[in-house]
């Protein structure tokens, strides 16, 4: 008999590995097409549910099960994955807001969280106004009969100001406004967005919660990704609607680097803490330092709403040099520094530091001078603030 054809033979191959194989880490599958056993279950398999599969864009079982996980950190029941934290920003604000409707933004946000709104939503007819995050009264006289969106962010990611954020969200829910957290900084770990209460009998939350996967849950930076949590299903299925004729998705060996880091990621937080809280402290004694803003540090501003809601921090903190250090000298103190390397991003092995004109990034503070925001990576504390010892003298001199 002749032997088939080669082409054929490997596409078609009848062997099948036998189930039962278990491992540490789950396996990864990639698909664009996704085979059906005849036509009747083509017809029949549902995108918006996760009882099977339909197209790589719509879920593999590596998405599904990343899915799964984000969704117990968070505290939330669904969870849809995205190729950026800025993607998961876009999904909220495209899925939930048309032409007339209005969003509030906290004015010390993630910055392209309020360009989007200033570019792309205001051509598409969406308006939006900035609030003081730090005034619950003022942001509840504010909400209108077009808001319909509210945006959080504890703590601010840069000037690292924690609202109330109970507060918040119950000026939010008084006037039927969705609120929406960028639970970035948060991470799942340092509180449930979903449980602002502790237990409450009110249930108080956030209805969505938005994370960069690229910080605490990658840990690697090397990854980009984002999800959006919720606990509401038909918040979840307008949401998911959305994310489908948009195009979202991510790439299997993006998800598979974010599996492989959760284990870690209680341990990589818990030691950033402790290091981030160690350098502010020893920062905090610089006479270089205007202020150290932290929001674990007594002092720092919202330490009390940190402290009502909160045991654990990320390791981000910022510095704010004295006024009569001009910005030249501050970006030499950075350009100084050798374990920190100067680079966006943070919750990574490599700490970095990144300069900020502070009259700049929040204009309505009040405040100037030159600040710069460290993020702690997984190096020996003690070797970081040689580090910025180091960079001082160089940069100020040892007086």
């Amino acid at each position: 008999m002749p032997k088939p054809p080669l082409s054929t033979t490997l596409i078609h191959h009848p062997y099948r590995p036998p189930d039962g194989f278990v491992a540490p880490q789950p396996g990864v599958f990639k698909a664009s097409t996704v085979i059906f056993p005849n036509v009747a279950a083509l017809h029949a398999r549902d995108w918006k549910q996760r009882s099977g599969y339909t197209y790589g864009l719509h879920g593999t079982p590596t998405t599904f099960l990343l899915e799964e996980r984000i969704a117990t950190l968070e505290g939330g029941l669904q969870t849809l994955l995205l190729p950026s934290g800025l993607a998961a920003i876009t999904l909220v604000d495209a899925a939930l807001l048309a032409a007339g409707d209005e969003v509030l933004i906290p004015d010390n946000a993630y910055g392209p969280c309020r360009e989007l709104a200033r570019q792309e939503l205001q051509r598409w007819g969406i308006g939006h106004r900035l609030y003081d995050p730090s005034d619950p009264g003022a942001l509840a006289a504010m909400i209108g009969p077009a808001t319909r969106l509210l945006w959080l962010e504890a703590p601010g990611s840069i000037t690292m100001e924690f609202p109330d954020l109970p507060a918040l969200v119950r000026a939010a829910r008084a006037h039927g406004v969705t609120t929406v957290l960028d639970n970035t900084w948060g991470a799942g770990v340092a509180f449930d967005p979903f449980d602002l209460d502790s237990g409450g009998e009110g249930g108080l939350g956030v209805d969505i919660s938005a994370h960069a996967l690229t910080k605490f849950p990658s840990g690697g930076g090397d990854v980009l990704m984002g999800a959006v949590t919720t606990r509401d299903e038909a918040l979840h299925l307008r949401l998911k609607a959305t994310h489908m004729r948009m195009g979202f998705g991510v790439g299997a060996n993006d998800v598979e680097a974010v599996l492989h880091a959760l284990p870690s990621l209680a341990l990589r937080y818990a030691a950033q803490d402790a290091a981030g809280r160690t350098l502010a402290r020893w920062w905090a004694e610089q006479p270089q330092a205007g202020a150290v803003l932290h929001p674990a540090l007594p002092g720092s501003p919202g330490h009390d709403h940190w402290a009502r809601l909160c045991t654990q921090a990320a390791g981000l903190f910022s510095v704010l040099f004295d006024e009569r250090h001009p910005p030249a000298q501050v970006h030499a103190f950075c350009d100084a520094l050798r374990l920190f390397k100067i680079g966006y991003s943070w919750a990574g092995p490599v700490s970095l530091a990144v300069p900020y004109d502070l009259g700049v990034i929040r204009p309505g503070s009040g405040r100037r001078g030159t600040l710069v925001r460290f993020s702690m990576g997984l190096e020996d504390v003690h070797d970081l603030q040689a580090d910025c010892e180091q960079a001082l003298a160089a940069a100020f001199g040892r007086g």
